[in-house]
């Protein structure tokens, strides 16, 4: 027996002991995090499978596990030998989870999950969906936990704070906007478990998820208190260990000076526990089902976004000229690559993994770096028509003097957060990849140079950067853009630009002067290439006239784009203008952090056509 079937049949005694049909293994925390800590490894750990992305219901006779068509390929390997059954989530015959779940629970019989790493959104649904068949549901065990004997403990890194002088406004008068809000909405409690809503409300940043630094932590916040319930050691540092400022200070007492009271991490659940007659404002779909099945009867429920969602979205000047210096940085270092990697291709050994541990090697030469600010999408050829493909030591392809190589990645900055991709030309192209790459150019660069009047939301512009390739019949499955943060998440809400609504993204609010969104159209064929070109725009304020306040996307990013894989012919004069005017500004703004002989290289790179 291996050693996954031993874990399944250990769940399942435990499941027999407590009469469990079903058990529900989501990838998640107690935070609804995009990405998660080793500790909350827990699918993966009964599973075998390692993606970052996944949901497993294990039976008593059965194990799934839900995956999309970005793991189909590493999903097969690393099942293999085991009994789990993968399921290839958007294919024919494939049931969903629900569906599943409806089908394989019997009349009267009970699912079983950790309530602290399912949503409440998803749990009443839960609810809903087997009440007919009176399901009953036991969420209050980590099952998983019990046999993991070796499990990592829950991170606590040291938190620390971001001045002012990054976050270009205080914890203090944040906090009066989301009293006002609260105000506004009627409720008397504000429950926020959202890592990054917490982050930018409080002004303190950790290492405690991958690729997004925030503290673990829940805070709850009334009328007149705030309180941060986190694990007391990590406030114990320095508040400011990257600034020669109040040296003397910890984290601890900067949260005790703006007045917030500080309570142990696990003690939400009993201060919950204990509302009575509030109205509690939260977010089912970023609070956790324990939290939300903690509160009285008594209490009334108002489920809206986190006003803190739209609060941070929208960067101050602050923030929006710190992130412009976090970009000329981040240019610098993604120049820098693709002049190395076209310099060296085909003369020394390189390949996907190589090729993304230097950029991240050239971005931690940048005074300011803090991490990535995401998993980093490193692929060559075919791979890269997969667009969010991960490379492992198991797929991981070496790099040839043709084709085309894809790299989608971004950083954390004490001034902002990154998040950039470039298509390189490595060697000889077929006409249909030059054509591919001259589409996917033009859509960025119309959409880039967008003029739109205020009221418009994502849905308004999407088809600017879609018609090139709509023209054609051609298209890409993912949205145009989403959201970035300052120095949290790097995928944020309520912004976003897509052609279709998603309403589980929450990514369609209208567009305000201050939001930070992507611009990243593809093209994706399978078997042989992919494409994607992105830069970071800035929406601010164009002209206002008697038809009201027209608004602007500007480029926060600045790296160049390969004009080896460009076909003039098929651009309009605007189009050449647009791409002319902003490898202008990129030779403009990072000549000077370059050597000599990159500058040669840069100067070619850059030039106009």
């Amino acid at each position: 027996m291996n050693v996954i079937q031993e874990r399944l049949e250990m769940l399942r005694n435990l499941m027999r002991e407590r009469k469990i049909d079903a058990y529900l293994l989501p990838t998640s925390d107690f935070h609804e995090s995009e990405y998660v800590g080793k500790h909350f490894k827990t699918r993966t750990f009964i599973t075998g499978f390692t993606g970052s992305a996944g949901t497993a219901v294990i039976t008593l006779h059965e194990a799934c596990l839900w995956v999309d068509g970005r793991y189909f390929v590493q999903g097969a390997k690393e099942l293999k030998g085991t009994s789990v059954t993968m399921m290839k989530m958007g294919q024919d015959g494939v049931p969903t989870i629900e569906e599943y779940l409806d089908k394989k629970i019997p009349e009267g019989g009970c699912l079983g999950f950790d309530g602290r790493v399912v949503n409440a959104a998803v749990g009443v649904g839960l609810e809903d969906l087997l009440e007919d068949k009176k399901v009953r549901f036991a969420c209050g065990e980590d099952l998983v936990g019990m046999i993991w004997k070796e499990r990592p403990p829950l991170s606590a890194e040291p938190a620390w704070v971001l001045t002012e002088q990054y976050a270009g406004q205080g914890a203090q008068e944040k906090i009066r906007q989301v009293q006002d809000a609260m105000k506004q909405a009627h409720a008397t409690i504000h429950v926020l478990t959202s890592l990054d809503d917490i982050a930018w409300l409080l002004n303190i940043r950790g290492n405690d998820t991958q690729y997004n630094p925030v503290v673990l932590s829940y805070a709850v916040i009334s009328l007149n208190k705030v309180s941060l319930f986190v694990n007391r050691d990590v406030l114990k540092g320095a508040a400011y260990p990257y600034m020669d400022l109040e040296k003397g200070l910890s984290t601890k007492e900067y949260l005790e000076r703006i007045g917030v009271e500080i309570l142990p991490y696990e003690r939400i659940y009993e201060v919950v526990a204990g509302f009575r007659n509030e109205k509690v404002l939260l977010e089912k779909g970023r609070v956790n089902y324990s939290i939300y099945r903690l509160l009285d009867h008594s209490n009334k429920v108002i489920d809206r976004m986190n006003p803190t969602a739209f609060m941070k979205a929208v960067k101050n000047e602050a923030e929006i000229e710190n992130e412009k210096r976090a970009h000329i940085k981040d240019g610098v270092a993604v120049t820098k690559f693709i002049y190395w990697l076209k310099k060296n291709i085909g003369k020394i050994p390189i390949d996907e993994l190589s090729a993304s541990e230097h950029l991240e090697k050239l971005r931690m030469e940048q005074d300011g770096f803090i991490e990535m600010s995401f998993e980093t999408i490193s692929a060559y050829g075919a791979h890269a028509a997969m667009c969010h493909y991960s490379a492992t030591k198991e797929s991981n392809a070496p790099l040839e003097p043709r084709g085309l190589y894809l790299i989608d990645s971004g950083g954390q900055y004490y001034e902002g957060t990154t998040d950039i991709t470039r298509t390189v030309v490595l060697g000889p192209l077929t006409d249909e990849e030059r054509e591919h790459f001259t589409l996917v150019l033009v859509s960025m660069l119309r959409l880039g140079a967008v003029k739109f009047l205020h009221g418009c939301r994502g849905l308004s512009i999407d088809y600017v950067a879609r018609e090139p390739l709509w023209s054609r019949g051609l298209n890409y499955d993912h949205g145009t853009g989403h959201g970035v943060s300052y120095l949290a998440s790097c995928h944020e809400r309520p912004n976003g630009i897509r052609y279709k609504t998603a309403p589980e993204r929450q990514d369609n609010a209208v567009l305000e002067p201050g939001m930070i969104t992507s611009d990243e159209p593809g093209i994706y064929i399978e078997g042989s290439h992919g494409i994607r070109t992105e830069n970071l725009t800035l929406c601010v304020k164009d002209e206002r006239n008697e038809y009201g306040q027209f608004l602007k996307l500007e480029f926060l990013t600045y790296a160049p784009i390969d004009l080896d894989g460009v076909v003039k012919e098929m651009m309009t004069e605007r189009d050449v203008e647009l791409l002319n005017t902003y490898h202008r500004q990129v030779y403009e703004k990072l000549e000077g952090y370059l050597t000599e002989e990159e500058r040669e290289w840069f100067k070619e790179a850059t030039r106009a056509i």
